[in-house]
């Protein structure tokens, strides 16, 4: 592989909900809002205010994970 960056390298998109004279705005908004959501920016901003050491990340990370595992465990013993 060559170290140039490929076309999409590098490139960010962003949601975007275009409008006709007929749309209402309320609905256009919720789209919007919907949009943003699904692309996590919001959580990616949140995660990226402050610096995090490697090592928070992972014990966080590990943390999520073990929260999941006993969700799971919970749910499969309630059956």
């Amino acid at each position: 592989m060559s170290g140039t960056a490929g076309p999409n390298e590098g490139v960010i998109s962003l949601p975007g909900v275009y409008l006709e004279e007929s749309d209402n705005f309320d609905i256009s908004l919720r789209r919007f809002k919907k949009q943003v959501e699904k692309a996590g920016i919001l959580s990616e901003l949140k995660k990226r205010q402050h610096y995090e050491k490697p090592s928070v990340m992972r014990k966080k990370k590990k943390a999520a994970a073990r929260k999941r595992l006993l969700k799971k465990m919970r749910k499969i013993n309630q059956m």
